[in-house]
């Protein structure tokens, strides 16, 4: 049976980005696909294969025969995470919009929690990690980092750096997002925080990588992170680049479907 969202049934779509994912991505889309029949009466799945060497690719296109709800986009290399992401926001064509990454490191069957909160004047839902399951190095790094880019960039989530979150499609419509790269996970809270967005947290599971390797944690990969981080503060932040480009601020979009 399907839950109704403030009285409307809403239709869904779930976006992964995939790279490398062929451990895990049969599983999620399988557990997404269960998930979403019993949040809305219509749903679809978009996995955006960003370039996998693995075998991401056979299992998709096996998976692709069985689950009719299931479109997956291609990308011929790898164009990094952001660009993974903006390919899905814009070939997604529901209601509302959830995304979370492919490594099974979030259960999609916790997306009614954000479901639940996503109610009239709140425009997005964001995760929060219940307790971090990464090794204890990068829990010790990574507090703090997220705590300096919290203040940094002035953003109110307790988690940005907890990839699942449930959008109404009107909020994306109206953001212009650039970053390719894993910047643009915070381009777009940032972006979102200045639009004035009226926006729910929900706690969620987080659960430890069983199937390949973080792109990110890699000392080649933290040095890489930091320069992206300088470069977006200084648009952002410093330079307000998005504000002064916006012909109207974006305000809670909710208020205007009701």
């Amino acid at each position: 049976m399907r839950r109704p969202l403030g009285g409307v049934i809403q239709s869904l779509s779930i976006i992964f980005p995939a790279y490398n994912d062929a451990g895990t991505i049969a599983s999620m889309v399988v557990s997404a696909r269960r998930t979403a029949r019993a949040l809305a009466n219509e749903f679809e799945i978009l996995v955006v294969d960003d370039g996998s060497r693995d075998g991401t690719a056979s299992i998709l296109a096996e998976l692709e025969a069985l689950v009719p709800e299931l479109r997956v986009l291609r990308h011929g290399d790898n164009r990094g995470y952001g660009a993974a992401l903006r390919t899905g926001f814009g070939a997604s064509t529901k209601d509302l919009v959830f995304y979370t990454d492919g490594d099974a490191q979030f259960d999609p069957r916790e997306l009614p929690r954000l479901f639940d909160l996503l109610t009239p004047g709140i425009d997005y839902v964001s995760g929060y990690r219940l307790r971090r399951a990464d090794p204890p190095l990068r829990v010790l790094l990574g507090n703090p980092y997220h705590l300096f880019v919290r203040a940094a960039f002035g953003l109110s989530l307790r988690d940005i750096d907890c990839d699942f979150r449930l959008f109404r499609r009107a909020v994306l419509e109206r953001l212009e997002l650039e970053e390719n790269d894993g910047a643009m996970c915070l381009e777009l809270l940032k972006k979102l925080e200045d639009s004035g967005c009226g926006f729910a947290q929900a706690p969620v599971s987080h659960h430890p990588r069983v199937y390949g390797r973080s792109q990110y944690f890699t000392l080649r990969g933290v040095m890489r992170s930091y320069l992206q981080l300088v470069r977006l503060w200084v648009r952002l932040v410093l330079r307000k680049e998005h504000q002064r480009a916006a012909v109207a601020p974006l305000g809670r979009l909710s208020a205007l479907d009701d």
